[in-house]
């Protein structure tokens, strides 16, 4: 069920142009209503200017696609500050130019209208972590412990199909640098980083795109581990991840030693335990 966002309104008009000045009137410069009276105090302030984009953003999402004008005329802002807004939020990819066959019998070139971007959307609350969340209750109620484990081998045998014919090197390191490239294509932002002293990789994944199911379900952490190892073809050990904490999710990959290498002592450096 799709989420609506609800506009609020606060008794505070939108951030100054200018300074407000002694002799400024409260047409020409925007002040804060306190306990029904006007307060002329200027708060041009960094949190100000955000707070404004903020609302500007709020009425493209509820009201769009809506016109530069409409924004000014409801904001209380001038041409030039809602245009400062909108160039900010459309080079972010926030909002983008609503594109529609122009009205029939209306005259002019007509005004551009701006609508919110699937990325603005996608940064939004959702309940798909929660819906998610509920049938997997629902499944583990139903069917028991073993249909979840199943569930998170199924889905992880989804991206071993997709990603099998990528992973072809033969050098351990490739192999491990192959399977990071196809976790970063499905938003997981993994690297590879050397453990000094051992002959060992850590693959480390700084994003999760289920880390609130996984958090509540260790089965589909559990079954990424053994994926890792199938695909890799060597033992793995998952150290940490962020599901369970961590600030990145860190598996240790151990590598062969090249021929005639000796190990040099120092101390092992394991990144991402802490």
């Amino acid at each position: 069920m799709a989420q609506s966002v609800r506009l609020t309104h606060r008794t505070i008009f939108p951030t100054p142009e200018k300074e407000v000045g002694p002799d400024s009137t409260l047409g020409s410069s925007p002040v804060a209503a306190v306990d029904g009276k006007f307060d002329a105090t200027p708060v041009a302030t960094l949190h100000d200017e955000e707070s404004t984009r903020e609302r500007v953003m709020q009425l493209i999402i509820t009201d769009g696609p809506i016109n530069a004008a409409r924004l000014a005329e409801l904001l209380g802002l001038t041409p030039a500050g809602i245009r400062r807004h909108i160039s900010f939020l459309e080079e972010s990819a926030q909002i983008q130019v609503y594109t529609d066959k122009p009205e029939k019998g209306v005259r002019g070139r007509p005004s551009r209208q701006y609508v919110a971007t699937n990325r603005a959307h996608g940064d939004l609350p959702t309940a798909y972590s929660g819906i998610a969340a509920e049938a997997l209750e629902f499944l583990a109620r139903v069917a028991g412990e073993d249909a979840l484990d199943k569930f998170a081998e199924h889905r992880l045998e989804i991206f071993e199909q997709k990603y099998a014919d990528k992973i072809t090197a033969t050098d351990p390191q490739q192999r491990v640098e192959q399977l990071a490239q196809a976790l970063n294509a499905e938003g997981y932002a993994a690297s590879v980083r050397p453990v000094s002293g051992v002959p060992m990789l850590q693959l480390c994944q700084g994003h999760c795109p289920v880390q609130d199911i996984a958090a509540q379900f260790p089965q589909l952490c559990e079954a990424e581990a053994k994926l890792f190892s199938k695909m890799l073809g060597t033992h793995t050990q998952r150290l940490v991840t962020l599901a369970g904490g961590g600030h990145v999710c860190t598996t240790n990959i151990p590598v062969q030693r090249p021929q005639g290498h000796q190990d040099r002592p120092s101390q092992r450096n394991v990144e991402g335990m802490k």
